[in-house]
């Protein structure tokens, strides 16, 4: 099988590339290295299976036989998806659209990478995949927000007018090894700080929720989607929810107990909970997150270690 994978030396997309390879199939990466990085992907430069195009998503033009195409072509962090946000948003519209006509002129399937942030601040309590969100088009998040809810239609009305296999998948906080240093999330910055002997920065009470999915779980979770049969779109992620204070305290347990952490404003439009109803693509699927969290954490922490060594 021939794999098209937008993003590909970024976080997610490069664990992907390293799985659908491992299985013997071939793969054409795109990345731009906006955010994504060369050493993600290195080890694969000489596998005669991959190919890679060092370009824009919303420009690249190839014209590759391809099977399936993973569209996780996107900046994802705050620090990274507020830096340019009108790149954000061409990304997230005009790099849709590019692979959305792709897979219309080679009959690919195509997996759209959406987010949990089409669901904005929510109202509903866990998100499901019928909630509709609730989010500020005119706030600091909506480049992002904003942007792959247009994806996701522009992918029901590629299915709609022109019988293109789409799969969505809603990604929730996901973690683990390759996440940059500098990229603003809440994992990241708790263990770099940690690991720097820092005080961890909490926004807000420390009340606020989250749910984390370790990436091989999320990965795995991709691959049930663009393989499912039937319903088109679902959430990924981990329904284990806990306050960002826990996180913390588990964080500074594995690293330094004497650490402690400061609190400041919570950024605005920053939910208050976030947990995804996972039980449409585990009864669609089989799909369940399999990594506990303190393993994780200790997997994620190694790699931070090995990356402040080397900066």
């Amino acid at each position: 099988m021939i794999h098209l994978v937008t993003g590909a030396a970024g976080f997610i997309g490069s664990h992907l590339v390293d799985t659908l390879l491992k299985k013997g199939d071939k793969v054409i990466g795109v990345d731009n290295f906006y955010t994504g990085r060369s050493e993600n992907i290195q080890q694969h430069y000489s596998n005669g299976s991959f190919i890679f195009h060092q370009d824009d998503v919303e420009t690249v033009d190839i014209h590759p036989v391809v099977d399936q195409i993973w569209h996780l072509a996107c900046p994802a962090s705050p620090v990274h998806y507020q830096r340019d946000p009108l790149k954000t948003i061409r990304t997230c519209y005009e790099g849709t659209l590019n692979m959305l006509r792709l897979a219309q002129n080679t009959g690919a399937r195509i997996l759209l990478a959406s987010t949990s942030e089409i669901y904005g601040d929510p109202l509903v309590h866990p998100q499901t995949e019928n909630y509709l969100g609730n989010v500020n088009t005119l706030g600091p998040r909506a480049c992002y927000d904003e942007g792959k809810r247009i994806a996701e239609t522009l992918a029901f009305n590629y299915w709609m007018q022109h019988s293109v296999s789409i799969r969505v998948a809603r990604i929730f906080n996901t973690y683990g090894p390759r996440m940059a240093i500098e990229d603003g999330r809440v994992i990241s910055n708790f263990i770099v700080q940690a690991l720097q002997n820092k005080p961890l920065t909490i926004y807000g009470s420390g009340n606020t929720t989250r749910s984390f999915c370790y990436v091989s779980d999320t990965v795995a979770g991709l691959q049930h989607i663009m393989n499912a049969n039937g319903d088109w779109v679902f959430n990924v992620g981990n329904p284990q929810e806990i306050t960002l204070s826990f996180l913390a305290k588990q964080i500074i347990q594995k690293i330094n107990p004497a650490l402690t952490s400061t609190y400041h404003a919570k950024p605005q439009d920053d939910p208050q909970r976030r947990m995804p109803d996972i039980a449409k693509i585990t009864v669609s699927t089989g799909w369940t997150p399999q990594v506990t969290l303190d393993d994780g954490l200790t997997q994620t922490i190694t790699y931070f270690k090995d990356q402040l060594v080397n900066v």
